[in-house]
């Protein structure tokens, strides 16, 4: 138990600061010193690979190279299923960046609370699961507390809008890439979990370790990133220095994100092999109340009290999803 609870402590620290250090990075900075949001994908993306690769040499005692041979290079079309997930991610992450330019963290933070809703419901379509009385209504609340802080934001957003020395934010394109971005993150999220539960059931072999998929979501994460950055219309836009110079704008804020989402991304898939997804989502409700009060404080945004009541549904609501009433259970 003290161990989960590491993990835990870590996810909401981690969710908490990605959140802040990301908003940090991109919201009042001039258009032209910002980074691109490819290139950091692109670095963060490598970050994971190079990660699981020393996690992957350390289970296999050094057969990093014989589990390559054997995951990848004798079976290239079970690799290959982890690309739509890697598609999916990518579209996921982009539009984070996106609404994290248009949106305060902790407005942030809260709709983003709405891929619960989605997971679920992706996950009763795709893995044929159940969820109990008590989890819809859950689901529900959760979905009139995002509603709740949403309307209560969009009087103070465009006050912010004005007062913000930076490009303009939009409300409408925040809350779209949220929108977007939650369902990319439950459709990803549900496929990998289904990979890895069939991936071995007609295989009495070893199956695919948790690293190894994680290698594999990477490489292609990074190929069709770089795939992306070719024809992107933010490198178009920006050309002479930022096309030329693929680190432009990474301060050192922009390289602990990087650390951050690569760190993330692997403190995921510990959760996901050590504990389960009820960890996670207890994690995520958690760090919604601890980057508001950090965000307060740091940056000053105002919490009113319709954004509390809000806020508070969202949180009971993800809790007593994650951890049904004693009822009947077996």
């Amino acid at each position: 138990s003290t161990f989960k609870f590491i993990l835990l402590a870590g996810m909401v620290l981690q969710n908490s600061a990605t959140v802040l250090v990301g908003r940090y990075t991109r919201a009042g900075v001039p258009h032209e010193d910002r980074y691109l949001v490819n290139h950091l994908i692109v670095i963060t993306e490598i970050g994971k690979f190079l990660l699981s690769c020393v996690f992957e040499y350390v289970q296999t005692n050094g057969g990093l190279v014989q589990s390559i041979q054997t995951n990848v290079i004798d079976k290239p079309y079970d690799a290959l299923k982890i690309m739509i997930p890697a598609l999916l991610y990518l579209v996921q992450n982009t539009l984070l960046y996106v609404a994290l330019s248009n949106l305060t963290a902790p407005l942030f933070q809260v709709t983003y609370q709405a891929k619960l809703v989605t997971t679920a419901i992706v996950s009763v379509i795709m893995l044929n699961r159940k969820y109990s009385f008590q989890q819809w209504i859950c689901l529900g609340l959760l979905s009139v507390g995002v509603a709740v802080v949403v309307l209560d934001s969009k009087g103070e957003d465009k006050s912010a809008e004005k007062e913000d020395e930076g490009p303009p934010q939009s409300m409408a394109i925040g809350l779209g890439s949220v929108a977007i971005a939650c369902t990319s993150s439950a459709l990803a999220g549900v496929y990998f979990e289904k990979v890895i539960k069939t991936s071995s059931s007609g295989d009495k072999k070893k199956p695919v370790s948790v690293w190894m998929r994680n290698m594999q979501l990477a490489f292609f994460t990074i190929i069709t990133a770089l795939l992306q950055g070719m024809w992107s219309k933010e490198s178009a836009e920006t050309g002479g220095l930022q096309a030329t110079n693929y680190f432009h704008g990474f301060t050192g804020w922009t390289w602990f994100l990087v650390f951050l989402q690569a760190g993330g991304g692997l403190l995921v898939a510990a959760v996901i092999k050590y504990a389960d997804n009820v960890l996670k989502g207890l994690a995520t409700g958690v760090s919604v109340c601890f980057a508001t009060g950090v965000s307060t404080i740091l940056f000053g945004t105002p919490i009113s009290g319709q954004f509390a009541v809000g806020a508070l549904v969202i949180l009971v609501s993800v809790y007593f999803f994650s951890n049904p009433l004693a009822t009947k259970e077996k």
